[in-house]
């Protein structure tokens, strides 16, 4: 398939048919959102929580910060939601963040406490 089949839907007779959105695509999207202050993505510092797929191309995501005080508070929320409505197939984008369960340490992957330090 070619660059462009993929990043546009397909017409049929019924109308086009978007691309399909898959977790993993939203994960690969999620992982391109970095702190600021931290070169590790959201995603493997284990702020995303939640990755909900619904029908006609809409995503909703939930997430935490590091703290309520995070200094990127309205900054991450925002980044996370542009990176996931640049795919194809998505039609609509909802990221909420939430407080419950407190995000701590061991959220983070492997790969996450390796790249800070972290044992």
């Amino acid at each position: 398939m070619n660059d462009q089949a993929a990043s546009h839907g397909s017409w049929t007779p019924e109308g086009e048919t978007l691309p399909a959105v898959t977790e993993e695509g939203v994960i690969e999207a999620l992982k391109t959102v970095f702190d600021p202050e931290i070169p590790v993505d959201i995603y493997e510092l284990g702020l995303v929580y939640a990755i909900e797929l619904e029908e006609g191309g809409r995503v909703k995501v939930e997430m935490t910060l590091t703290t309520p005080s995070c200094p990127s508070a309205q900054e991450l929320p925002s980044m996370a939601d542009e990176a996931i409505r640049q795919m194809p197939g998505v039609t609509d984008c909802q990221v909420e963040i939430v407080w419950d369960p407190p995000w701590d340490q061991s959220r983070m992957s492997e790969d996450a406490r390796l790249a800070l330090n972290m044992f």
